[in-house]
């Protein structure tokens, strides 16, 4: 019998965790979940973690040696700078059109409003939020530029959220690699392409249990999700944020389909185990290994493309997250600040979330944070920051999911934009776990 396709495997998985959070919610086994089920979905994706920096360090001194030209390189560099900005601005773009045209803060009620307030407003977590926003709009304006350089190599690779750093750094040794000519550098290129071939395997191993392993997840959120009633009051607003991100989908899809002739249907079976474990895990990062196998292997853009534009754009490109601060944004103004729905912040709204999708990157719970920053930005007032965030928190963690599925796919498509247009675009060669295992049995 023919093995069901993976992509299949992971969207049961799916479906199945769903179901049993919410028969577990009926039957008060939440702490169930919690202690036997949700492990297993939290050492899933601690283990794409766990290879996400050596498998960016590997791939892309191979991309980087294999170019044999660094000019090459500035070529991809610059292209992939500039598509990731245009990809950003359209995305708010759509944001603002759409939440101005539907206005979902009109069905809001006061009685809404201070429910929610009472609920959320003095959480831990809103209150790290509003902080840690304030440290990112006291530093100064190339402070995201200092933070890309680290003073230890081997201290950013111990921390999965300085990404930056290590790409800046991966990036640094692959061009002196280069420049000390092929021949001494080559004892360094044999390792790292052996490490590449290895974490590559380690990735089509680890997916083995992707299907039990969302399972976990997906019935961890059901169980731990807020009060249904607060989740139907603020369905106009979450509807409005999802028919962007769905946009946001056909976008990337003409792109693909105008620029790259290839079909998108298959671009997006091909994406899919990347899309489901983005949705699942809402973490770019932590998919990023799978991103990178998907779309060398099965979409076939070449390495020197996708190990440079994929790591980037798991942290500083978020089309999804923009797209949901400018409809969250202005959907508190309507709300609490009507006053404050004029052309000029709406416009600011723009500029300021372009800027805080590069320099919040690293942030933990970076949609939130961008959010208050944004806020800021447009003179919303400080003493209503509690009560915005406590206005769209209720409903936070499934559109991270969301938004966290299109940033992934937004990386994809920019990769498959550049390799097409240097003519590093070619035919998939996916490989699998058992590929050799023959030679060792």
């Amino acid at each position: 019998m023919k093995k069901l396709a993976l992509h299949w495997q992971i969207l049961i998985g799916m479906l199945l965790g769903i179901l049993f959070g919410f028969l577990a919610l009926q039957l008060g086994w939440n702490n169930f979940v919690s202690d036997w089920i949700k492990p297993l979905g939290t050492i899933f994706v601690k283990l794409l973690k766990l290879i996400a920096v050596p498998l960016i360090v590997a791939s892309l001194i191979k991309g980087i040696s294999d170019l044999k030209d660094i000019s090459k390189f500035k070529n991809i560099g610059v292209r992939t700078i500039i598509i990731y900005i245009g990809t950003t601005v359209a995305a708010i773009t759509i944001g603002l059109v759409l939440v101005n045209v539907i206005e979902p803060g009109d069905g809001i009620s006061q009685e809404t409003v201070d429910k929610l307030t009472n609920t959320y407003a003095k959480s831990s977590s809103i209150t790290a939020k509003i902080t840690e926003a304030g440290k990112q709009k006291n530093s100064g304006p190339l402070q995201f530029v200092v933070d890309m350089v680290p003073d230890n190599a081997m201290k950013a690779m111990g921390n999965n959220k300085a990404m930056l750093q290590v790409i800046f750094f991966t990036i640094f040794l692959g061009i002196s690699m280069l420049l000390i000519g092929e021949k001494k550098a080559k004892p360094l290129k044999d390792f790292f392409d052996s490490l590449n071939d290895a974490i590559l395997k380690m990735v089509d191993l680890i997916m083995l249990i992707s299907p039990f392993a969302v399972f976990a997840l997906l019935a961890n959120v059901v169980v731990t999700s807020g009060d249904p009633d607060i989740l139907l009051a603020l369905l106009k607003y979450a509807g409005v944020v999802v028919f962007g991100l769905l946009i946001m989908i056909v976008f990337y899809c003409v792109l693909v389909s105008v620029y790259t002739k290839k079909s998108p249907l298959w671009f997006l079976k091909q994406l899919s185990p990347a899309q489901l474990l983005a949705f699942s895990t809402s973490s770019s990062a932590a998919t990023l290994p799978v991103t990178m196998e998907r779309v060398e292997e099965h979409i076939g853009v070449d390495k020197e493309v996708s190990s440079f534009v994929l790591p980037v754009g798991a942290t500083i490109n978020m089309d999804g997250t923009s797209l949901y601060q400018a409809v969250a944004a202005v959907f508190v103004m309507q709300v609490l600040w009507p006053e404050g729905l004029g052309f000029a912040n709406q416009m600011s709204i723009v500029l300021t979330a372009l800027l805080a999708s590069i320099g919040s990157a690293a942030v933990p719970g970076a949609g939130m944070v961008m959010l208050v920053i944004v806020l800021e930005s447009i003179g919303f007032p400080k003493d209503l920051y509690p009560v915005a965030l406590a206005l769209i928190f209720a409903v936070d963690r499934p559109l991270d999911m969301l938004r966290t599925t299109i940033n992934v796919t937004g990386d994809a498509t920019v990769s498959m934009i550049v390799a097409k247009s240097v003519g590093k675009l070619g035919d998939p060669k996916p490989k699998n776990w058992d590929d050799h295992y023959e030679q060792v049995k």
